[in-house]
This record gives C-alpha cells, structure tokens and sequence, in this order.
C-alpha cells in the first residue's frame, strides 16, 4: 500500500526534524518500550503509553499499516524486592511470578480504561531468555562482550560512535561512571549483559553459569526477532535514553543489526512542577485520577502539551481539561437535539451541503493533519478541534456531517469512544422524576430545592441543561 503524506518526526539520533520515510511502503514497525511490573501504574505510565497510542493512531489514520510492540519486563531487581515483601517466606521464584502476574493484569485493566489500543505484540522477557542467551552469543564471537566470573558485558569501547544517542563523548560518560562493588567487569562504562545468580533468585542456565540477563539486553532481542533487525520507530520516556537505549543502540550494532531510523521519547510528568515521588507525598496513581475524571480529561490534558516536551499536572489543569470535555459533550447533545426535533417536525436536517458550508468544515481537517504532521503537535491539532466546535455552534449547529468530521478527527487522539455505563430502566426512571422535581419547584419559585435536586443529580453522575423551556439530561 502507497501512503502519499509527509509526516515530520523529531529524531533524537540525530537531534532534527526529519521527513518518515519507512523501510517498507506503507508500513510501519514501531517498538515501545513498556512497563516494569512491580506496582501499580501512575499517571507518567499513562502519559508515555498514551503519548505512543496517539503516535501509532495517526499513521493507521494516514493509511499505513502499523505493527506495534510494547515489552513488559517481568523480572529485575524492584520486582524480586516486592516479591520478597509482598509474599515473604514464600518460594522466591513463585513470588516473583506472583508479583509479575498480578500488576501486569492491574497494567492492563488501566491501559483499557484510559482507551490505549492492545499492543499488536506485548513479549515478556522471561519468555526470551533463550534468545537472549543465544545474541549474547554472537556479541561475544564478534569480540564486543566478554564472560567474567559468571558475568557477561559489552565492552563499550570495542563499538564505534557509543554515546551518540545520548550525545555524550567518553569523556562526559567516564566523569559519571564507577564500578560497584562485586561486579566484573573491565572498563567502568562496560554494562551487564548478564549477571549471575545470587542465592534465591530466579536464574536460567546458560555457557557462563547459572544467572539472568541484564536490563537492556531485552530490548535489543525482542526489537529485532519480532520486526526485524532494522525496523522505523523505537519510542520511549526521555529518562530511558542514557542508559538504556544508549546500550540498545550499542549491542544491536554490535550485533551487526542496523537498529532503529527513527527514536522518539516523551517527557516527563511533574506534580506541581516537582518531581513525582512517594517519598515527597505527591504520586498519583492512574487509580486516583480516573475516579475523579473522564479518561478524556486526562487525555485533554496530555494533549495540551507536545508530546516531547514535560507535562506538569495538578488537580487545578483537571478542572480545566474537564470543563473542556464538556464543550464537546455539550455540542453532541444540542446536533442530537436538534436532529431529533427535526425528525418530529418532518423537517429537513440541515447540513452543510446545503448551506455551502462543506469546504468551510474540511479545513478544519486541514488544519489538523498540517499539526499532527508536524512532529504530532496535538496541542495545535487539539486547537483545531476545538476551533471547529466554536464554528458548529456558530454557522452549522445542526451539522451531523461536522459531527462527523469531529468525531472522525477525535478518533486519532482516542476521544469520544467510552461509553458510560447502562443505565437501568429504574434508574432513567429515577433520574426523570427528580427532573420533573425539580422543574415543579421552578415553577413554585423554590429555587433552593430546585438547586439542592441540581446538585444531587450531579453527585450522581448527571449534568442537566435547561433550554427553551425543556430540561434535557446526560451523563458527565
């Protein structure tokens, strides 16, 4: 398939904006690194994944077909420290996969709450330790890793351009560099490739002793058995650049693999500008934000930002991005309204075909693909978005065609797609005769109860609009 656009991504190799070109037409192989499974996620694991959903919906949006991956490591040092705490005195190797297993699935519920697409591949790295052992093979035979004392490492040195994603020399890298206390290897800047076992952790057998593998030596065996050695996109969080795509970069060359064209990272989230930390009482997990607000208003206020660029969240920007889903909400109940009266009325709906309005409503769309082509700039193409609302409201408010379009464009940013829960016969019942409540105390001029049926209809989940003497309902 033949993609005819011109989409501009910002490349961290080589620090500059460049034209996507994929290996294959019309393609596009993306790898993400995903989470850690030791604890429940937090809104920077929502920012990341979401920022990558956005990112994978707009090229299937411009036509290509995207093979996504997302890894899930499934065994390091903080998950076998909750294992030890979370199941004491239990085997350890058990406990681990206890701990694995269980905040996977919690990783899982979220990313389907928040609406982030399933990635099209999700490898585990224990399921990989085979072919981990087997590449470290072949970075040893091509005399860029060395075995010591049960340990393997990469021998940074023996790599031409190390440092170069991270854009460090060696002289930067060694003023930052030390050797810890038990380790093996050679040269400060060499990093594990595989470690060998301590007493009552997980280990597999391979050629240099019982042990596991090192963190980024996943990365690299995932990435390229599932899309190739050379494959487009391999995205990330900013922090993860130094030192863990930097060592993915090093061991895939070293390897004889071309790697990743294109690295994207996003950045980070602040609480209230600070960094967000247990210890400074301000980590907020994806829990707590999505039982006060929308997974749209969570969205919204991702989106307001460039996805490269840090996204400061507080309970105030909340309230903003919450007051801006309802401007959306507000709009599809009034076409809704005013399709349904039309169709009592026997009258014809008025569309923009009609009144001329068509080229008007469609550069609105320009405008949004010019934004989003440009290194995905959601906060301009959210801007679109909203410009077209203030337009529907003004020149086409009984549009289904501008509806349409705005449902079709919100699609790419995962708006509009979560249905409230079904409500009940008795409690639709419920809720009309506090309705019909409260506008008889409106009659009565006894606006106090009129405002007290207001807000327990609120409390329980439903916004009312008065409007030309009808009070009509929805869910918030």
């Amino acid at each position: 398939m033949e993609v005819c656009v011109s989409i501009k991504i910002y490349n961290t190799l080589t620090r500059k904006k460049e034209e996507f070109q994929p290996i294959k037409k019309g393609e596009v192989g993306m790898y993400v690194c995903g989470p850690t499974v030791y604890d429940v996620p937090h809104i920077g694991h929502a920012r990341s994944a979401y920022a990558f959903d956005v990112v994978r919906r707009y090229f299937i949006y411009r036509g290509y077909k995207v093979k996504f991956v997302r890894n899930v490591t499934d065994v390091d040092d903080k998950i076998i420290n909750k294992a030890k705490e979370e199941f004491k005195g239990e085997d350890l190797n058990g406990a681990i996969k206890k701990v694995s297993d269980k905040y996977l699935k919690v990783y899982h519920e979220y990313m389907k709450k928040l609406g982030i697409m399933s990635p099209d591949r999700e490898p585990k790295a224990t399921e990989y330790i085979e072919k981990m052992i087997d590449f470290i093979k072949i970075l040893i035979e091509r005399e860029v890793a060395y075995a010591s004392g049960g340990d393997v490492y990469f021998e940074v040195r023996k790599v031409n351009g190390y440092g170069k994603l991270s854009n460090q020399s060696f002289e930067m890298l060694e003023s930052g560099a030390r050797i810890v206390s038990g380790e093996n290897k050679k040269d400060q800047l060499d990093f594990a490739l595989w470690k060998s076992a301590k007493e009552g952790e997980s280990s597999w057998q391979s050629p240099w002793g019982n042990g596991r593998p090192g963190w980024h030596i996943e990365c690299s065996v995932m990435s390229s058995d599932i899309l190739g050695g050379e494959f487009d996109i391999h995205g990330g969080g900013i922090d993860l650049v130094f030192p863990h795509h930097e060592n993915e970069v090093a061991q895939s060359e070293g390897a004889g693999n071309k790697f990743a064209r294109y690295w994207i990272h996003n950045g980070l989230l602040t609480i209230n500008k600070e960094k967000m930390a247990k210890s400074l009482g301000n980590f907020i997990t994806m829990e707590e934000v999505l039982k006060k607000y929308s997974p749209d208003a969570l969205k919204l206020l991702f989106l307001k930002t460039h996805y490269a660029h840090p996204v400061d969240f507080s309970w105030e920007r909340m309230e903003e991005a919450k007051k801006a889903v309802e401007r959306f909400k507000i709009l599809f109940d009034k076409i809704g309204r005013l399709k349904a009266e039309g169709s009592r009325l026997k009258a014809d709906f008025m569309e923009p075909r009609d009144l001329n309005l068509e080229p008007d409503i469609n550069s609105f769309r320009v405008k949004f693909e010019s934004a989003m082509d440009d290194d995905f700039n959601t906060a301009e193409a959210l801007a679109a978005l909203f410009d077209l609302v203030t337009y529907i409201n003004k020149q086409a408010p009984g549009s289904s065609y501008a509806k349409d379009i705005l449902i079709e464009l919100g699609k790419v940013f995962g708006l509009f797609e979560h249905k409230a829960e079904g409500i009940d016969s008795s409690k639709k019942a419920e809720i009309e005769n506090l309705i019909n409540l409260r506008n008889a105390a409106r009659k009565n001029k006894d606006f106090k109860e009129a405002d007290r049926i207001r807000d327990k209809l609120s409390d329980i989940g439903i916004a009312i609009e008065d409007q030309k003497g009808e009070t009509t309902w929805r869910l918030k």
